[in-house]
């Protein structure tokens, strides 16, 4: 049985099958809502809601056609692989359980998909059996976790409800607590900061996963369910402020760790962080629909980012340091321009669908009353965005060989072609199409034309500081402090791997040295020493004494028995 074209043919059928009623809920702007009734508990009834609105519908959608092209993609890349049925079965894991969190709309049972993508998404991440790839998964899971735990503290915050249906969800007082543990869980999957640093480690995966992990599944599914629950959210006045101020800076910290990042797929990994904070800043924004508009197109452009940077590690060995790549131009030029067509997307370059959507996000941050200093650290992160995808053409595609010839047979990049083409399609024209035909990406903004040309300046301004990096990588420099600092993401991975146990192994280490190898060492053992032959002196003593006495002891007894006799 060939499990990975049958699942590739069904993944094809069910994104056909989607294709119509998601444009009939579309166009009428329609919801239809099921819910089967489990079990009862108490007076709370256990219930299995399915949601079907625009919303879902148009992201189950492209979550979908993402999906057939991994899948496709993955028949070339996972080709030689022994064990590709079973990563095969893994990926329609995967992606079922994304489509069980976009159509459920109830905290219990969300858990179904939740935990679903958390378990599929360790066991993707620990695919290759090494000791890198299972700190990675580690990782991935222990921060997952948090998430996970504090969905279950929102489920027994909500019991006096009286349902878990949280889009229909009314203030008590219990309404704060309930928005905290929500956002957590939300940051934990979309890996803000401080749980940013599973998100670059999730990179150990193979590429097809790393595709579908960073485009429409684990890590936008904390975006999707705060647009899911945003009304009930967004009544908290602190969690639009928390929102704002963690996502502007996670953006700025994934932008700052990209200009210095010379692993590609890193470099895709904390572009999608940097996105994904974007995103965050929308909803802060009350922009839930813009969100979901840059989460749907920002899908697109980066599934498509990964499948080309996929079939470029592929054809040059597996080799994924950017600094050994270069003239891929004349290599692979079919790639190539799928690479920067996803790349300018990312960028915001226009009439590309990233354009019409994150340029539509950022001149309504400048349009609404918001504070000058985040509007700042958001304009500079999105000319890092630049910077890091020009330096990132520029390194692998413009600059000299640095590597022998990559020539791969001809079949397989075909095969990686048409994924790449479909994709490619869509990271075009998608953006355009939707603004056009559904009414609720519409937003009416009035600018001055200075503030109009400021994100079209930016984007310049990062480019120009792209080829000074490139020109800068160039020259072999020391590293600083300041270097280490920007290129560990603000030495997140360290904080949440080593530096929960630091303090407690530094002193035990300390305790360690001080006493098993420090004075108990020489001092314990001499004093034990000396009482053991002290010890050992007095029973001979006492035993000597005892053997001298023996003979007087035998007389002394012989003597009285004869005197009593």
């Amino acid at each position: 049985m060939n499990t990975p074209k049958i699942s590739l043919i069904f993944m094809l059928a069910i994104t056909m099958f989607l294709i119509f009623p998601t444009m009939n809920l579309s166009m009428t702007n329609t919801s239809t809502f099921i819910e089967w009734e489990i079990t009862t508990l108490s007076t709370c009834p256990i219930t299995f809601p399915l949601i079907m609105d625009p919303v879902g519908m148009m992201f189950s959608l492209i979550v979908c056609v993402i999906s057939s092209s991994v899948l496709m993609f993955s028949l070339f890349y996972m080709g030689s692989d022994p064990t590709k049925s079973r990563f095969t079965i893994m990926i329609i894991l995967f992606v079922a359980s994304m489509n069980l969190l976009i159509f459920i709309p109830n905290l219990i049972t969300l858990l179904l998909g939740w935990d679903g993508l958390g378990i599929t998404s360790f066991a993707l991440v620990i695919y290759y059996q090494n000791k890198k790839s299972l700190s990675a998964g580690m990782l991935t899971v222990m921060s997952n976790r948090i998430g996970d735990i504090t969905i279950l503290l929102a489920i027994a915050l909500t019991l006096n409800q009286g349902h878990w249906n949280i889009m229909s969800m009314w203030q008590n007082p219990m309404s704060f607590y309930i928005t905290m543990c929500i956002l957590i869980a939300a940051m934990t999957k979309s890996a803000q900061i401080p749980f940013s640093a599973w998100l670059p480690a999730a990179m150990a995966a193979p590429t097809p996963v790393s595709a579908l992990v960073h485009s429409s599944t684990l890590v936008t599914a904390g975006v999707f369910i705060l647009i899911r629950f945003f009304y009930f959210l967004s009544q908290n006045e602190l969690f639009t402020k928390s929102l704002l101020f963690i996502s502007i800076f996670t953006t700025l910290m994934a932008g700052m760790a990209a200009n210095m990042e010379n692993d590609l797929k890193k470099i895709i990994a904390l572009s999608t962080l940097s996105q994904l904070g974007v995103m965050m800043m929308s909803l802060a924004l009350s922009m839930p629909l813009l969100a979901l508009f840059h989460l749907l197109t920002h899908a697109l452009f980066k599934a498509l980012l990964f499948v080309a940077a996929g079939t470029i590690i592929h054809s040059n060995m597996n080799t994924q340091d950017i600094r050994h790549m270069g003239n891929l131009w004349s290599q692979l030029p079919i790639t190539c321009i799928h690479l920067n067509i996803a790349n300018l997307s990312l960028c915001g370059a226009p009439f590309l669908s990233g354009f019409y959507s994150k340029d539509i996000i950022l001149e309504n941050l400048l349009f609404k009353e918001t504070n000058m200093f985040m509007i700042l650290i958001m304009i500079m992160a999105t000319g890092l965005t630049s910077a890091y995808s020009l330096r990132l053409s520029l390194m692998t595609l413009a600059d000299h060989m640095k590597n022998p010839s990559l020539h791969q047979n001809s079949i397989e990049l075909n095969k990686s072609s048409i994924p790449m083409s479909v994709l490619s399609l869509f990271a075009i024209t998608f953006g355009y199409m939707i603004q056009k035909s559904q009414m609720m990406f519409y937003s009416t903004i009035l600018l001055s034309s200075l503030y109009k040309s400021i994100v079209m300046i930016i984007i310049m301004l990062g480019l120009w500081m792209g080829y000074y990096m490139f020109l800068l990588s160039k020259t072999p420099t020391k590293n600083s402090s300041l270097y280490s600092f920007l290129a560990s993401m603000w030495f997140m991975p360290d904080i949440s791997s080593q530096g929960s146990m630091y303090l407690s192994m530094k002193n035990l280490k300390t305790f360690s040295k001080s006493l098993d190898q420090g004075w108990i060492e020489t001092s314990l053992s001499q004093i034990i020493h000396l009482s053991t032959k002290k010890m050992i002196l007095i029973n001979y003593q006492i035993l000597s004494s005892t053997i001298n006495m023996f003979p007087i002891l035998l007389l002394t007894t012989v003597f009285i028995q004869m005197f009593i006799m």
